[in-house]
């Protein structure tokens, strides 16, 4: 678990990290070996789920050897799907992280969101509904790895 205080706001506990896969974890299907590392260090502190449609089929081997979720769904209505899962999982407890319109409803449902604007862009309409935008997952990623950022950019 991670708690985070965020003065003037609120006290977090975040037993739940949920990542969009492509365009927020992933770049055109694969992921990096810099945020292989950080997935590694964040699954250690928190149960970690990846949500996707799985456009380039790649994701079951990208993820392989990694102690997390992979949940995948069909195209079709993503936005809620994604919305149910982090309800199911408890939205006090979860932070997310998207780069995509699907993502609203999900940003919208947890108790923090990270925007991602990496190479593949971000939805513009996404941004309203962050609490934070970050240039890419490794920079999101190290906000929980560094609480202490996090704490920063949201204090009151």
């Amino acid at each position: 678990m991670i708690n985070i205080s965020i003065p003037g706001k609120s006290d977090y506990s975040i037993k739940n990290i949920v990542f969009d896969y492509n365009g927020t974890l992933a770049e055109n299907g694969k992921i990096s070996a810099s945020v292989r590392k950080r997935l590694l260090s964040l699954c250690s502190m928190a149960d970690v789920y990846v949500l996707t449609a799985d456009t380039y089929g790649s994701a079951a081997d990208e993820c392989s050897g990694i102690s997390l979720t992979l949940k995948t769904f069909p195209t079709d209505n993503a936005a809620d799907c994604k919305a149910r899962i982090i309800d199911k999982l408890g939205r006090e407890n979860t932070i997310c992280f998207g780069n995509g319109f699907n993502d609203i409803k999900m940003f919208e449902t947890a108790a923090l969101s990270v925007a991602v604007l990496a190479g593949e862009g971000m939805c513009s309409a996404l941004l309203i509904s962050s609490d934070v935008m970050v240039r890419s997952i490794e920079d999101g990623m190290n906000l929980l790895l560094n609480p202490n950022a996090l704490r920063a950019t949201l204090r009151g």
